[in-house]
């Protein structure tokens, strides 16, 4: 009995010590993509490899958005091939769909938008005059509790928000000069790249194809492999993001005007985008348009914070488990310390591609992992 009673113990033992192990492994195999991307961030910064590269795609971008379209309308494209349309025609069909739904959205929206920023610039004085005097408020309140003067910090509080206003009023101008032109030129390219990617959509089937003669027969497999995992993972991925961050605008836009708080649709565009970047994301949206609405009236303010939280509510609970229903699988501590990792090499639009990026990455580090078993992973 007592054999028995100790061979049941050690097996039990054993089972957690599996168990552990393969814990340890999975945090191994997170520090490894981390290090991975540490060390090719590095690398790339300090031979000023990076700049050459983001100058080469500003260069091309128009054939990248072009790609980018294409891609995402193939499925289409293929669906209406196997109803029996033409592949030409069927390219038709969707880019002119495609095309007719972008021109409706700039022509119903943009002008309203426009309007809603202005309105927003407009108040931004109101906003730094609510936030003095309610600091004014504040003080008077801590120097009754301390009896202590506290006018020096007041007026230094005071005088920085007051510069920050005159140079936001003088900068205005300019850097509505510079949004305009910016603007433009990024319109033009997204104009080439429309051209472009009818052209691709047209012989998309055959890009694949024409990549594999270029490549050598022993790696055809490997390059099949991958690039359809990845497809699938970064095209649910996309398409999922799409639906959620339109769904979420049309949300947030109707909670912030039934809210009453001014340039809904403008706030509701900075939730929605926002929103993309896992975990902060949701509070670099929600903050300003919450405390515009503070700004306005303690009601506004407090049904704003409402409309915010119930927006959220609805993603986190309601559209990402059913739209996207965790395409990328990815560890939490991953998706944190890629965005540290590519907020600090690439700023915003680091935090905006690190999950998808580093999905892809441990796809290609699965692969390799299953196809030569280097170590066991859960």
């Amino acid at each position: 009995m007592k054999n028995k009673e100790s061979e049941n113990v050690n097996y039990i033992l054993l089972n957690s010590f599996i168990k552990i192990s393969k814990k340890c492994v999975d945090v191994l195999f997170i520090l490894l993509i981390v290090s991975l991307l540490f060390i090719i961030g590095k690398l790339l910064i300090d031979w000023k490899i990076l700049k050459n590269i983001i100058n080469i795609i500003n260069t091309i971008s128009p054939i990248f958005i072009g790609f980018i379209i294409a891609w995402l309308l193939n499925p289409i494209v293929c669906y209406l091939e196997k109803k029996g349309i033409k592949r030409n025609l069927s390219t038709f069909i969707t880019f002119f769909v495609f095309v007719l739904t972008l021109i409706i959205f700039f022509f119903l929206l943009i002008p309203e938008i426009i309007k809603q920023v202005q309105d927003a610039i407009k108040l931004i004085p109101n906003i730094l005059n609510s936030f003095n005097n309610s600091l004014d408020n504040l003080f008077s309140r801590l120097s009754k509790i301390y009896d202590y003067d506290f006018k020096n910090i007041k007026d230094s509080i005071n005088t920085t928000s007051s510069t920050y206003l005159k140079e936001i009023t003088e900068n205005l101008p300019k850097l509505v000069i510079n949004i305009s032109s910016n603007i433009i030129s990024k319109g033009l390219k997204i104009v080439i790249g429309l051209i472009i990617s009818f052209y691709m959509l047209i012989d998309f089937k055959n890009i694949r194809v024409n990549t594999l003669k270029l490549l050598p027969k022993r790696i055809n497999k490997l390059y099949n492999d991958l690039t359809l995992k990845i497809d699938k993972t970064l095209k649910s991925y996309v398409l999922g993001t799409i639906v959620v961050t339109i769904t979420l605008f049309i949300f947030q836009s109707l909670g912030f005007l039934i809210a009453g708080l001014k340039a809904p649709l403008v706030f509701g565009i900075i939730c929605a985008v926002t929103n993309i970047i896992p975990y902060i994301g949701p509070y670099i949206g929600g903050i300003p348009a919450v405390l515009v609405g503070f700004t306005m009236s303690p009601l506004v303010g407090v049904l704003t914070l409402i409309s915010v939280i119930v927006s959220q509510l609805i993603e986190s609970y309601i559209l990402t488990p059913v739209i996207l229903s965790k395409t990328m699988k990815l560890h939490p501590i991953t998706i944190i310390i890629g965005l540290l990792l590519f907020n600090y090499y690439f700023g915003v639009l680091g935090l905006i591609i690190s999950t998808p990026i580093i999905s892809c990455i441990k796809i290609v580090l699965r692969y390799i992992n299953e196809k030569y078993n280097i170590i066991e992973i859960s």
